[in-house]
């Protein structure tokens, strides 16, 4: 099972879920791929939003696909999230805002936003992901 990140041609964005790359070219190529929200089937691939790979990964730890569970998954990402990303605590949005408009260098960061921030970071076209981030026992 492969996920994509669509976008219509009115720029709505949604997730695909398809067996492979052939079933989404068939199925696209027929016009069988329509936006969720206006129903276009004018529809192409974009880049997903978030993607955790790195040179320094290790094969994964060698941890195989089966082996993974559910819980370790989250403490690798934990782990990805901790090693690679500035914490800006409750100054997000400020910071976020800057480095949006080119004041501050581009970086990762990570932090806490209110659900107003959240919404005026939106409406300011900045892109941002919500990752639940739980304290993990060692």
């Amino acid at each position: 099972m492969i996920i994509y990140d669509i976008k219509c041609e009115n720029g709505h964005k949604f997730e695909g879920w398809f067996k492979d790359r052939s079933a989404w070219v068939s199925q696209n190529s027929q016009r069988l791929v329509s936006c969720p929200v206006c129903n276009s089937s004018q529809v192409e691939i974009i880049p997903s939003s978030i993607t955790i790979v790195g040179k320094d990964s290790r094969k994964a730890e060698n941890i195989s696909e089966k082996e993974l569970s559910p819980a370790k998954a989250m403490q690798m990402l934990n782990h990805f999230i901790e090693n690679n990303f500035e914490d800006v605590g409750n100054k997000f949005a400020e910071v976020a805002l800057k480095i949006h408009s080119g004041d501050e260098e581009k970086r990762n960061i990570k932090g806490t936003t209110t659900p107003q921030e959240e919404d005026s970071l939106r409406e300011e076209g900045v892109q941002f992901i919500k990752v639940p981030i739980p304290k993990m026992d060692s």
